[in-house]
């Protein structure tokens, strides 16, 4: 009797901790996401890990840094950075969009509330307003930009920079 007691009281704290592992697992960002308001596809395919504080204040981390073609060519660094609030996220450093040949950083990403198919992304001074669609459904990542169906016009396209070094003319 007392072994089946024993072997008893070990499934029971087994079958426990399994469950108290499970129920603190961490949410996947594609699933978070969506519950600020935000579509899941906003970051790429690749995000190995994040971390967020209750202030919103949030870090992604990517396996690699990658691009993704949607309206426009984004890139993203290895590390991402921002602020989360529900339909915004604010302070965004690691994501880069190109536009005729500059990378410009992308600061702030918004949707409409109550939500549209509009999201809006904030690019220094300029506000750009794009189709929500596109965004809806996780991207995979291209490593470089010569992975591109257009590798060899790509392949001439510089890589994003810190910061765009000013030209000196005499």
């Amino acid at each position: 009797m007392a072994k089946q007691s024993l072997i008893f009281l070990i499934v029971s704290l087994t079958l426990t901790l399994f469950c108290i592992t499970n129920s603190t697992a961490k949410e996947s960002i594609y699933d978070l996401l969506p519950k600020y308001g935000l579509p899941s596809g906003l970051l790429p395919n690749t995000v190995t890990d994040y971390t967020l504080s209750d202030d919103g204040r949030f870090v992604v981390y990517l396996e690699n840094t990658c691009y993704i073609q949607f309206d426009y060519l984004v890139y993203y660094e290895k590390k991402i950075t921002g602020k989360l609030n529900y339909g915004s996220i604010s302070d965004l450093k690691g994501i880069q969009v190109q536009r005729v040949f500059i990378w410009f950083n992308v600061d702030e990403i918004k949707v409409d509330l109550p939500p549209s198919n509009s999201i809006y992304f904030q690019v220094g001074i300029i506000n750009k307003k794009l189709s929500v669609d596109q965004f809806k459904t996780v991207h995979s990542c291209r490593n470089s930009l010569g992975s591109s169906p257009c590798s060899s016009i790509s392949s001439l396209l510089p890589a994003p920079l810190e910061e765009i070094p000013m030209l000196l003319t005499e």
